[in-house]
């Protein structure tokens, strides 16, 4: 019976999500669903807004990608002006990311559109069920973080 009302779970899941996932797109007016930078580009801004300067090897361990691969991200993100290299003066083979003033502002922005977005559709439910959402938010954060740190 579990199993049966784990896999009912599974399959309403994957039908309501792709539409979710839309909704919320469609609601944003942001440079993230414009597609004037990409998600693991936003990602990799969320990161050095909290962590600060960041070797390559750091980022590509939090995305879970190659140092190559991250070097593609970063390329672009310089090219844009949102990130910065910054050469070690004892060690100039040390390189590492920082966020600049325009990155932080694009992601300032993001932040306050999406934090507006949320307002505007989570204001339509209780705040039982937005509490409620949220503790299941959490656990799921929680649950995924556990494993990748397995």
């Amino acid at each position: 019976m579990l199993q049966g009302s784990l896999l009912e779970f599974a399959d309403k899941m994957n039908e309501v999500m792709p539409g979710i996932i839309q909704g919320f797109a469609r609601r944003q007016a942001d440079e993230l669903y414009k597609g004037k930078i990409t998600l693991p580009q936003f990602l990799i801004l969320d990161f050095l807004s909290q962590q600060g300067e960041s070797r390559m090897t750091d980022m590509a361990h939090f995305m879970h990608v190659t140092t190559a691969a991250m070097t593609g991200i970063v390329d672009r993100l310089v090219g844009y002006g949102y990130v910065a290299r910054v050469y070690d003066p004892e060690d100039r083979r040390i390189i590492k990311i920082k966020l600049t003033s325009k990155g932080l502002e694009l992601l300032k922005k993001i932040n306050q559109q999406r934090r507006q977005m949320i307002i505007d559709i989570f204001g339509k439910i209780s705040q039982v069920e937005r509490r409620d959402y949220l503790r299941i938010l959490m656990r799921i954060h929680d649950i995924l973080n556990k494993e990748d740190k397995a």
